[in-house]
């Protein structure tokens, strides 16, 4: 039993500064309505972010479209945010978020802010070394991470340029992500799920204040990378003062936490990140392929992203602190009833966005990026990667997952030998495909299918060890998705028509057409649901 007042994660942004320091940090990470709720504040408020995000894709691919200039862009800011999701995002809040649960559980607050003041000193003379030889030796770095860009003029340079205006975007984003772990472990989740909405009105504003007055005007986004870094890290102070926690760096020789979160941070440097290494493999074979490849798959990657990120990610922040904590109470049979709900709810929202984004991968792309910069071969071309990705959607989703319950226990080599196996089949797969001349769409299923892969594997050892179990109503529930899907898929292939008209209509024609659809699908999706018997309980928690 959770004895702590309800924690005000639902009530917004404003709320969480309505309690004193002392009720704050006296707030466990779970409390709250519900893990539902919690997702769904979580859930929203990345909404918001990823629907800005999508505004930031359509006004790149209509103001810059697939030029060189915007591959170079696209793989000079894929590095920071690579390496953001091995030192911030990934790896670091796998291994902190655990070590925060059990001091939060077994120590002072005072013990707690300095664990925190330790990382933050840790965490940042290690990344800002990092980027100090990044930018120094951008152009010999730059050589194996864009070999194909060498063969057209400029492109190279350019991409070494951008290079070292992002990468200063990985010190900021990681010191972000630490307060951010910090608000999600204190079940303060809306300041972080709303802060990447920050990076992409960088980007929109930098696009149409500042590109016009360069001689590059790709070069703004670069500039508006690094401007948000500054913004997402500001604003996530205020939160963190309000709980008293305000990381200020402090170096501490042999903290026993930092020593811990450090032994269990480095397997997991690689195991939490595959999905990534992939993509960054991706991009990098992509270099090697005609104009505009990478752009190709940036663009069809954001969109299965918008589901992936908006849900995904939003039910893996949630999950994490609350397995940490049912594993330090040594509630196993707790933690595996919500690794059973988080796979319930994974399905719900991955099979039918999975299917969706593979019947309106074209209409989707024609009504969001098609113009004079994006053309119909760049709609062709973008969708069949689009499908490739949407088709590994489950896979990444049940990722994030899986991996969460591993890393709650404190195992992180478990994932990190299943992550080897996954590296290794997208990478043959890559190599395959490459040779198959199936281009970037073969990128697209390379990394996919090691997502599937992955998850299976994960899956397969916390039954192993007995940190998951099926519970009882796993066949109604599967036979209920399986005929609100056949529905769906039977409404959006009937009403969305043949492609190559949407290329006739309006832009409002477009909007209004697409909306039909994602609005009558979901309607019609649930609707069966419910015929079929499903129950709000079913998903609440």
């Amino acid at each position: 039993m959770d004895n702590n007042k309800d924690s005000p994660e639902d009530a917004g942004l404003e709320s969480s500064l309505n309690n004193s320091p002392q009720e704050q940090s006296q707030s466990g990470s779970d409390t709250g309505r519900s893990l539902l709720g919690a997702s769904s504040v979580t859930g929203s408020m990345t909404l918001v972010s990823r629907f800005l995000g999508l505004a930031r894709d359509i006004v790149i691919a209509r103001l810059f479209g697939t030029s060189d200039a915007a591959d170079a862009f696209f793989l000079a800011n894929k590095i920071p945010n690579f390496l953001r999701r091995l030192f911030a995002e990934g790896a670091f809040n796998q291994a902190f978020v655990p070590v925060l649960s059990e001091y939060r559980s077994r120590k002072s607050h005072a013990q707690v802010r300095q664990l925190i003041a330790a990382v933050a000193a840790s965490l940042g003379a290690v990344i800002t070394l990092i980027s100090v030889v990044v930018i120094v030796a951008a152009p010999l770095i730059a050589v194996p991470l864009a070999y194909g860009f060498a063969d057209v003029p400029g492109k190279m340079a350019l991409f070494v340029d951008m290079l070292r205006i992002t990468f200063p975007y990985l010190l900021l984003i990681s010191l972000t992500a630490l307060c951010g772990a910090v608000l999600n472990s204190y079940g303060r989740f809306a300041a972080p799920a709303i802060t990447p909405a920050l990076l992409n009105l960088c980007l929109i504003g930098s696009a149409f204040l500042l590109a016009p007055y360069l001689d590059t005007p790709e070069l703004a986004l670069a500039w508006g990378v690094l401007i948000a870094g500054v913004a997402q890290l500001l604003f996530q102070l205020p939160f963190l003062a309000q709980l008293r926690l305000l990381p200020m760096p402090r170096r501490s020789a042999g903290h026993e936490g930092v020593a811990r979160i450090k032994k269990l941070m480095l397997p997991a440097l690689f195991g939490v990140s595959v999905n990534q290494i992939n993509l960054l493999i991706d991009s990098f074979i992509a270099s090697l392929l005609v104009s505009g490849s990478v752009s190709w798959l940036y663009f069809s990657d954001r969109l299965m992203e918008l589901p992936l990120g908006t849900f995904g990610v939003a039910l893996a922040i949630v999950v994490l602190p609350n397995l940490s904590r049912k594993h330090a109470e040594q509630s196993m049979e707790e933690f595996k009833a919500v690794l059973d709900w988080a796979l319930r709810l994974v399905l719900l929202i991955a099979m039918p966005a999975s299917l969706a984004l593979v019947l309106l991968a074209k209409p989707l792309l024609i009504t969001l990026f098609f113009n004079d910069n994006f053309s119909v071969v760049d709609v062709e071309q973008a969708a069949g990667s689009l499908s490739a990705y949407a088709l590994g959607l489950l896979g990444f989703m049940a990722v994030k997952v899986f991996a969460p319950g591993f890393y709650a226990r404190q195992d992180t080599r478990t994932p990190v030998r299943i992550a080897v196996v996954a590296l290794s089949v997208n990478m043959l797969l890559n190599v395959l495909f490459y040779v198959l001349g199936f281009a970037h769409i073969g990128l697209a299923a390379a990394t996919s299918i090691a997502a599937c892969v992955n998850a299976i594997l994960l899956l397969r050892g916390l039954i192993k060890e007995d940190a998951f179990q099926f519970a009882s109503g796993w066949g109604l529930w599967i036979l209920r998705l399986v005929l609100a899907n056949a529905a769906m898929g039977l409404f959006l292939y009937s009403q969305a028509g043949p492609w190559q008209s949407w290329l006739e209509w309006s832009s409002g024609a477009q909007i209004l057409q697409m909306a039909w659809l994602v609005i009558g699908g979901a309607a019609l999706y649930f609707a069966v649901l419910f015929a079929a018997g499903m129950r709000w309980r079913d998903v609440y928690r």
